[in-house]
């Protein structure tokens, strides 16, 4: 095995063990993966390292971008092609369109188009400086492929494992077991869906296209890699101009006219110095010599319009929803019984956002919506946002009480969040966190409407919040304590009340406080008066 095959392959090697490693957080099902796996996983993905290290100041739980810049420094972009995840994706979009192409030479030398990546840099830069995250996640590459595999690969391996636990039960086998399969709402999905499935045609056709015109990562690594160490450079000696090497460039940099690179674009993969019959190819430390070889440069396409027409169509479909909900809610209100046709319908402010996010305000400026929390999740309270924190959240996870409530002893987002977004939460803090605080409605509630016996948000609120006291008839009705009230939605999730017109809810704090600690003392818990005649 030569020097430079080896290289290769332990470049996809490495690259595909960080892309399985990044996968399995994402679809653990059976939750096996330890919390602080979490950050040794992703420590070195660039953006939420930065992040994190912007939130906490910690290099030690979040100097993973200091080593991507010493390996850049030192190698050029390898980080693109080993660590990237969303990198790794292209390249096996990539190795399938060669497979199944009949074309000898696939790639051929393209110019760059600098003023696209330059101006998509500069745009995610100021960005990330004003706390924009609105932006930032639709540019940073991690947060697109968490996404993609949050929302899309995470259930699909959960109906496959599902299939699998019954295929073994039926053979006594109980290694598998089934789990919930959970879905996010469309919007969401089709957004990812589409991101992922554009990414996907233009690897099959151009390789790191995305990686060299879109991604501002692999922009601001390729002007740091101008003073790598080692680089990719022609030997002119030996090299007798066949093509090979340009052939299998999946950044299209390699000029076989001129005998050039361009060291910005090229994502040190090795596929050149391998295919390299001549010996033409040298990887070493070279100065980088300026070179013009970029003729016919085509002018910048309306980039910008195109941006601007993507943009409108995100503000009229968050129109149409705004719009369209208040006709839903009333088709929803009219199919209601008739003892329930006049409920008041939940006024909510703020809804929740995630316990160790301190307040909506900063969770908005943070959170790249990488989706790693709504995974890991384990009763899938977390949410992708639509229209709930505003269009500078979209996407964001929200605590959404209509799917669970927030498990009283679970702080499993605060420890795996890559970014700080959700800064790590002592469980005993966790347990006081007042995330929101209940409203009653009397009018809505069920004993009031139907004259029947309920008490369930007062069985499920695990501080008590909320307690029963006598109503009439015998009955019992529920009266809450807002002051040791955590916001958690476990009594709003079990409510029989149909949305929007729950008979208790959780109004969302703009900023997140410690309750009172509860008074066991006065806590009462609501028993039948007769037991079940089964």
């Amino acid at each position: 095995m030569t020097l430079f095959s080896f290289l290769k392959k332990s470049r996809v090697l490495i690259g595909i063990s960080f892309f399985l490693l990044t996968l399995a957080l994402f679809i653990d099902l059976y939750e096996k993966i330890e919390p602080g796996y979490y950050n040794g996983i992703l420590y070195m993905q660039f953006i939420p390292s930065l992040l994190k290290f912007i939130q906490t100041l910690s290099l030690s739980a979040a100097g993973g971008f200091i080593i991507v810049l010493i390996l850049t420094f030192a190698t050029g972009r390898l980080y693109c092609s080993t660590i990237c995840p969303l990198g790794i994706y292209q390249d096996i979009i990539s190795w399938f369109a060669k497979k199944l192409s009949k074309k000898k030479i696939f790639y051929k030398f393209k110019p760059g188009k600098k003023i696209v990546k330059y101006s998509l840099l500069t745009l995610f830069t100021i960005a990330l400086l004003t706390g924009s995250a609105f932006i930032v996640l639709w540019l940073d590459p991690y947060s697109i492929i968490g996404r993609f595999f949050s929302f899309v690969i995470e259930p699909i391996a959960a109906a496959i494992n599902n299939t699998v636990a019954t295929i073994a039960q039926r053979y006594d086998n109980y290694n598998f077991y089934h789990v919930t399969v959970h879905h996010v709402s469309w919007l969401p999905l089709s957004i990812t869906l589409a991101i992922m499935i554009t990414i996907g045609i233009l690897a099959y056709k151009r390789g790191r296209l995305f990686c060299n015109l879109i991604c501002p990562v692999g922009t601001f690594l390729g002007e740091a890699s101008k003073l790598s160490l080692l680089k990719v450079k022609f030997n002119s000696n030996n090299c007798t101009k066949c093509g090979k090497c340009a052939a299998v460039c999946k950044s299209e940099c390699i000029d076989i006219k001129n005998q050039s690179i361009d060291i910005e674009r090229c994502v040190t993969c090795f596929n050149c110095l391998q295919s390299c019959p001549d010996g033409a190819m040298l990887f070493g430390p070279f100065k980088t010599t300026p070179h013009n070889n970029n003729p016919g440069i085509e002018k910048s396409k309306p980039q910008k319009e195109e941006v601007h027409n993507k943009d409108r169509r995100k503000l009229v479909t968050t129109a149409i929803v705004l719009l369209t909900s208040a006709k839903v809610y009333s088709l929803k209100k009219n199919q209601l019984p008739e003892s329930q046709q006049n409920l008041t319908r939940n006024k909510i402010e703020y809804y929740p956002s995630p316990p160790g996010s301190k307040s909506i305000k900063r969770f908005n400026s943070i959170c790249t919506s990488c989706a790693l929390c709504v995974s890991a999740c384990p009763t899938k309270v977390l949410q992708p946002s639509i229209t709930e924190y505003g269009l500078k959240g979209f996407m964001q996870p929200y605590m959404d009480f209509s799917t669970n409530y927030c498990n009283f002893e679970c702080h499993e987002c605060s420890d795996v969040c890559p970014t700080g977004a959700i800064l790590p939460l002592p469980l005993e803090e966790k347990k006081r966190t007042q995330l929101g605080k209940v409203v009653f409605l009397k009018e809505n509630c069920i004993v009031y409407t139907d004259n029947t016996d309920c008490g369930a948000c007062s069985e499920h609120c695990p501080t008590k919040a909320v307690d029963m006291v006598p109503y009439r008839d015998g009955l019992l009705i529920p009266e809450v304590n807002v002051d040791i009230c955590i916001g958690c939605g476990a009594c709003e999730y079990p409510c029989p009340v149909p949305y929007p017109f729950r008979a208790i809810y959780v109004n969302g704090n703009s900023e997140h406080i410690l309750a009172d600690p509860p008074d066991e003392g006065e806590a009462q818990i609501y028993e039948p008066e007769e037991d079940f005649p089964f």
